[in-house]
């Protein structure tokens, strides 16, 4: 995670500096400095103790309530204050920007070497009185579409469930020669995951599986960087899906997952991995990596979705801020963004205190069990 943080911010560094603006300290980690240089533009560059992510602090620029008017002297360059609207807009995008460009080579490496599976998902088992059962499911259905959508492996079926707690979904199964619709209605519980972590989750009661497989789906370069692309795309559509079942309350608030959560997947995949004696210790390290990157692609497309989130502390509310000074001509007034950049971050930390929070249960951290 701190590696795909890391990334953001230098999207930030490089576009503020593409147009001139003064960068008073580029940042890894937090907490104490192991490590500081100042280069010929006056910027600290700094390796700080706690690895957790890091930031970049333009000359001028209003991150918390306490920056508000503030210009630092030193470092070479314009105050961030007297760049243009639309140039500090797009700086504010660049972080995001570049957690997706990040995410879209990463997938596109992995579709690049091992393709798509192409198979049938077959129905392997149905738990008597779940919802697949009520619907009318039975072992042997191939599963062909869900909401309209084609099905071509195991990890649309998760996903299409996953997403949809509680919401009815339009299932269209093979038996036979003969095609049904069946209406299913996910049920949120508590189970452990594929990592071993206890998460609401939504399911429908089913055992499934590959019913025949074809040949897998390649692409060449140019295509792999597309289908990167087309997939950092649709996981930010995934995670727009989840985020308002979450505000809406059709899911719950665990399903999402901070850096404890993120440090026990990673933790769960080392271990799960390497627990694989079948297997040759560099055969288990190229496995490792390819889970490991996968993961973070996805933690990248997280960042940078949650950043443009319209909170005055994130990328987001920046960017409210420079609308606003773009309708009216005129910057918001200091008393209003240091009310707003105190409220934003009393909010981002509630956040981070319920997700922790979750996490620790999810985890078994400190004794805490999941339900």
């Amino acid at each position: 995670m701190g590696i795909v943080v890391v990334i953001h911010e230098f999207g930030h560094y490089l576009v503020g500096r593409f147009f001139g603006a003064a960068v008073e300290s580029f940042s890894v980690g937090f907490g104490k400095p192991l490590y500081e240089r100042t280069d010929s533009k006056g910027t600290r560059w700094r390796v700080n103790w706690i690895p957790l992510g890091g930031f970049v602090k333009f000359v001028g620029e209003s991150q918390m309530a306490g920056d508000v008017g503030k210009i630092e002297a030193g470092p070479v360059g314009k105050p961030y204050a007297e760049l243009g609207v639309g140039q500090r807009s797009l700086v504010s995008l660049a972080g995001p920007l570049a957690n997706f460009i990040l995410s879209s080579l990463i997938f596109a490496l992995i579709l690049g070497v091992h393709g798509r599976p192409n198979m049938q998902v077959g129905v392997m088992s149905v738990t008597e009185g779940g919802a697949a059962d009520a619907a009318g499911m039975q072992p042997g259905d191939t599963i062909v579409e869900i909401n309209g959508k084609k099905i071509t492996n195991t990890g649309e079926v998760v996903v299409a469930i996953m997403l949809n707690p509680n919401k009815q979904m339009d299932f269209v199964v093979a038996r036979g020669e003969e095609q049904k619709h069946l209406a299913v209605t996910p049920v949120e519980v508590t189970r452990e995951n594929d990592f071993g972590q206890k998460v609401p989750q939504a399911t429908i009661g089913i055992g499934f599986g590959a019913a025949t497989n074809g040949d897998r789906i390649t692409y060449n370069p140019v295509e792999a960087l597309g289908q990167g692309v087309v997939e950092t795309g649709s996981t930010i559509s995934r995670t727009v899906t989840m985020l308002s079942r979450i505000v809406t309350g059709k899911m719950s608030m665990h399903a999402m997952t901070g850096p404890v959560g993120i440090g026990d997947i990673s933790r769960r995949t080392v271990n799960k991995v390497w627990s694989q004696d079948q297997f040759t210790p560099w055969q288990r390290l190229e496995q490792l990596f390819w889970m490991l990157i996968s993961i973070c692609a996805a933690i990248s497309v997280g960042v940078g979705f949650f950043n443009l989130l319209p909170l005055p502390v994130l990328d987001g509310g920046h960017l409210v801020f420079n609308a606003y000074e773009a309708l009216t001509g005129k910057e918001m007034p200091q008393k209003v963004q240091e009310m707003a950049l105190t409220f934003g971050l009393i909010l981002l930390l509630g956040m981070v205190v319920v997700i922790t929070w979750g996490d620790i249960i999810e985890t078994g951290l400190f004794g805490a069990r999941g339900g």
